[in-house]
Formats: structure tokens, C-alpha cells, sequence
């Protein structure tokens, strides 16, 4: 289907603004650009209520990580999600997701825990993901201790996406086990595979080709393998074990077909995975409900599955 029209108008208004692209600047300015367009553009009556938010800290793989647990109405316990941010690996923080959170705290009904994660090209690959993988295990921990059962997933944006599949296959055989991982517009396959809409969704639809590079090569530095399946999980020798995923994908996204790839990889493998396509969306559309109605209408349809899911559906 085309374009939804709300999100064209948006991109129409971001190119006339004259707004420098990502890959052109510093990484300081373009965590700072991120934030402008996701926390700075929220009105208080955009913001998603939930029964309480609280900040804290987790152990990472280097020390203490920023947090944020946000905890749904109702009485619990209830299931738990780790959530982990996009943002190429470079930008992004608990704030330019706040509204996500609270999002899939209020419809799938579970406490989600946001966790930051040590970012690039300060700290290069792999020190972001061996932080989410030792968040992810101090949630599996202590989640009763946070208000949630004994079920515990994960789940993740873009480069998040990318940090809750490799999570969920790191964490494999960790005697507590992730129940189910909700991956939205997810990075999983750094190897150039021919993917049609890599091409196709090149430029024009929010995330670019050239941006795509730039978080890339700060995100990789100076390591070679792009088939270590900590950098890219489609690359993993084996997908069998893994928890059941929602995996939510755009239409005019440039990572629409290595998500959906993976999707059914992990049929493949023997395992359940549903893939939601967002028609006439763009990468990003997750957090562009309020611009978009039909947008918010498939990121509510995902949520709910994502919580059936959770709840052995």
C-alpha cells in the first residue's frame, strides 16, 4: 500500500526544515537530534499513563546501567519485559523511549524495565551487548523482586531489536529462561544478503542507507567479523530453542526483509514467530502513534499480541 499520508507529511516537514542528516554530524549531536524529535515533540497529553515509573540502576557488564521500571495498572504479579532502545547503537537513551515503554507496559499489562547500555563509538561493539546480556540476567534474577512473575521476556526497537534476539540466544541455555522476545524493526543481519528492500528503502523513509553506515562503523569499530552472531543473530549456527517472537516490521523500512527473514528462520528452526508487517509504515512508526492513527493502530495490534504471547498464546 503507499505511504500512510501522515507519515509523508511528517518526512515532508523534516526535509523542508533543513535539519542536518544523522551521518553528517558528531554522535553528540545526533543523540541530541534524537531526543529533540521523540521526548522534545511529546505534549503531556501524549504521554502514555501507567501506575508508576521509577528510576534505578541495574549491573551491567562494567558497572551500574541507568534504568527505568515502569509498572501497569492492576493487581500483580505480572509478566516482566527488559526492554532495550534503538538508536543505531550510537544515540538513544531511556528517554527518547519513555513513551514505547510505557506503551507495552499499559497494553501487554507487564512491568517493563528499560535499561540503558554502554553506546558507540565510546565504547564499540561488544561492550553494548554484553551489557544488555548481563541486564537481561539480573531481570530473569530478580523479577519478583520488581512486582513480576516467573515469566520474563525481552524486547527492543531497531538496534534493541538486534540487543533482545541476540539476548534471547546468548541467554539460551541460562537456567532461567526468556519466555518470549518482541522484536520491533530489528537489525539482525549485518551481512550484506541482498535483501530487496535495502535498496529499495534506501533513502526518502527516515532511516537511510548512509545513516545505516554511520552506525555501523561506530558501532563495529575495529572488528572484523560480521557473522558473529553477537553482531548479527541471523548468523548463528543454530536457531533452535529460542523463545516464541513477535516480530514487528514497516513496509518502507531498509530493514523490513532481514526481519522478516528471521522470522521465518525461526519457523524454520521449529520455533513460533509471528510477523506483524506495518503497511505504508517507515522504521520508527513505533513511537509515531500520535502522528499517525493507522500506525498506532498497528502498534496496539502488535502490543496485544506480544502480550498473548506472554501469556502462553
Amino acid at each position: 500500500m503507499p505511504l500512510d499520508p501522515h507519515l509523508a507529511g511528517m518526512l515532508q516537514m523534516m526535509a523542508a526544515s533543513g535539519r542536518k542528516p544523522t551521518y553528517e554530524g558528531t554522535p553528540d549531536e545526533g543523540r541530541a537530534g534524537y531526543l529533540a524529535l521523540t521526548f522534545g515533540t511529546r505534549t503531556p497529553e501524549q504521554t502514555v499513563p501507567v501506575a508508576s515509573v521509577q528510576d534505578t540502576t541495574v549491573p551491567g557488564a562494567a558497572g551500574p546501567l541507568p534504568a527505568r521500571i515502569y509498572r501497569p495498572e492492576g493487581e500483580g504479579p505480572f509478566p516482566t519485559v527488559a526492554f532495550f532502545h534503538g538508536g543505531g547503537y550510537v544515540i538513544g537513551d531511556l528517554d527518547t523511549h519513555d513513551n514505547m515503554c510505557r506503551d507495552i507496559c499499559r497494553g501487554a499489562k507487564a512491568v517493563v524495565i528499560a535499561t540503558a547500555y554502554r553506546l558507540a563509538p565510546e565504547h564499540p561493539f561488544p561492550a553494548g551487548v554484553e551489557d544488555c546480556i548481563a541486564a537481561a540476567k539480573w531481570v530473569l534474577d530478580h523479577a519478583a523482586e520488581l512486582g513480576g512473575n516467573d515469566v520474563v521476556a525481552v524486547a527492543g526497537d531497531s538496534a534493541g531489536g538486534n540487543m533482545s534476539a541476540v539476548v534471547s540466544q546468548q541467554l539460551r541455555d541460562y537456567p532461567k529462561k526468556i519466555a518470549a522476545q518482541f522484536l520491533i524493526y530489528p537489525a539482525v543481519d549485518h551481512v550484506d544478503a541482498g535483501y530487496p528492500s535495502t535498496t529499495e528503502n534506501a533513502t526518502g523513509y527516515f532511516l537511510e542507507d548512509k545513516t545505516m553506515a554511520w552506525f555501523f562503523n561506530h558501532y563495529v569499530g575495529t572488528w572484523k567479523d560480521f557473522k558473529d552472531p553477537r553482531l548479527a543473530p541471523m548468523q548463528a549456527k543454530s536457531l533452535a530453542g529460542l523463545p516464541p517472537a513477535v516480530i514487528l516490521t514497516a513496509e518502507f523500512d531498509p530493514l523490513r526483509d532481514e526481519g522478516e527473514a528471521y522470522g521465518k528462520a525461526l519457523q524454520a528452526a521449529g520455533g513460533k514467530a509471528d510477523v506483524i508487517r506495518g503497511a505504508g509504515m517507515i522504521h520508527g512508526f513505533f513511537d509515531m502513534g500520535r502522528w499517525s492513527p493507522a500506525g498506532q493502530q498497528i502498534i496496539q495490534q502488535s502490543i496485544a499480541r506480544f502480550g498473548e504471547v506472554l501469556r502462553g498464546g
